[in-house]
């Protein structure tokens, strides 16, 4: 892989990584609810799932659905009714006592087999392997860049669960907490329109 095709790589999984969407919608709700250390399990999974994900798509994954894209949509629909179940689950999570929120947060499994229902991370996947991936030394490049992918990834979606963390002090009403939760929810349903657009 030449430099300039690994720099442009990197600034692709730094801007798809850090920008909203399901992952972060959820992480900055996480970092609300939970905080930063019991949200770390969640920012684990989402990296290395989707790093899983990454290295699944170069082996073919993609090929299979080109070939079958019944398959891709059953997938599609799957999704969309998993995320929007969580904006649900979202939206009607109880007020933290004073000690610490009701409830768990996602564990590092639940967030990587997340990864395979999630809409963003599809596109990011496949996006990565057919855009940046060189077709000399396949293999070895697609080991590449998916770690650096998750080197990227992990501290960009931390990012939302701070972010989310310092919104803790304005949200100390349950009422204020409620809104929150309800925008995140409404939120995380809006970031399936782009993906909804594109089902055909």
């Amino acid at each position: 892989m030449t430099a300039e095709l690994l720099t442009a790589f990197i600034l692709f999984a730094f801007v798809s990584s850090a920008t909203p969407g399901p992952n972060n919608m959820m992480l900055l709700a996480s970092g609300v609810n939970y905080g930063f250390r019991r949200t770390l399990p969640h920012m684990f999974g989402i990296s290395l799932g989707h790093m899983v994900m990454v290295i699944t798509m170069g082996l073919g994954l993609g090929q299979l659905f080109s070939l079958y894209p019944s398959l891709h949509m059953a997938l599609k629909v799957v999704a969309t009714a998993y995320l929007l179940y969580l904006a649900w689950k979202i939206a009607n999570a109880a007020p933290p006592t004073p000690k610490q929120a009701s409830g768990k947060p996602f564990g590092f499994f639940q967030a990587a087999a997340f990864q395979w229902v999630n809409p963003k991370a599809w596109v990011m996947a496949i996006g990565a392997v057919t855009t940046y991936l060189p077709v000399q030394d396949f293999n070895s490049n697609l080991l590449l860049i998916a770690l650096l992918f998750a080197l990227i990834n992990l501290p960009s979606v931390s990012l939302w669960t701070l972010f989310g963390m310092a919104l803790r002090t304005l949200l100390n009403s349950p009422m204020r907490l409620r809104a929150f939760n309800w925008t995140m929810a409404a939120l995380l349903v809006i970031s399936l329109y782009p993906i909804l657009l594109s089902t055909h």
